[in-house]
């Protein structure tokens, strides 16, 4: 395996990103397995062996895909009512162009029990057009044959049928899924 040194800043109590990742860095951060990556974390001592990693209910639908690899831009969305604040696409397109390409999608989902699904063939395609590479979400996804096919990724919580009244509600705000801290 090729080596790579970390970009992080150890004397803070927050690691910094520094300057975006090179195309080489990112893929020789894909030839490492997701475990190892987590054990050489560890070896920083910048949080508690306890944080920094997903809990086991956010799930890999495509494991065959491989590894994932991206800048995250963050969002929330609930499907439960169509009342209330709606981020426009256009402004949250938007804000997916302004961050670096690869990008991984991370949307909180207010809604509990999960009621529907943003994540389908639809929203895939568009944000793969959009350089996106996958999502993470505390929420559900859909019409996994078509995205699977796309090749873009689901991490989520469950699968399910339905739209329901889904829509974003807020963008680049921190966003806790799957018990880890995530920012835009």
């Amino acid at each position: 395996m090729e080596s790579i040194r970390p970009k992080i800043i150890l004397a803070r109590k927050e690691p910094a990103m520094a300057a975006n990742l090179t195309e080489e860095d990112l893929e020789a951060l894909r030839k490492w397995p997701t475990c190892a990556i987590s054990n050489g974390i560890e070896l920083f001592n910048i949080q508690p062996r306890t944080e920094g990693f997903m809990l086991p209910e956010i799930r890999c639908q495509f494991p065959d895909l491989g590894i994932m690899i991206g800048y995250a831009v963050t969002g929330v969305i609930t499907a439960d009512t169509s009342e209330g604040r709606r981020v426009p696409p256009t402004e949250w397109w938007d804000l997916i162009q302004k961050t670096p390409a690869p990008r991984v999608i991370v949307l909180h989902d207010l809604d509990r029990p999960v009621i529907g699904s943003f994540w389908g063939e639809v929203n895939g395609n568009i944000h793969k057009a959009l350089g996106c590479v996958g999502t993470v979400t505390d929420g559900s996804v859909r019409d996994l044959d078509e995205v699977k096919e796309i090749g873009f990724h689901f991490y989520s919580s469950c699968v399910s049928v339905a739209h329901a009244y889904v829509h974003l509600v807020e963008i680049g705000t921190p966003v806790k899924v799957g018990g880890l801290r995530v920012k835009t």
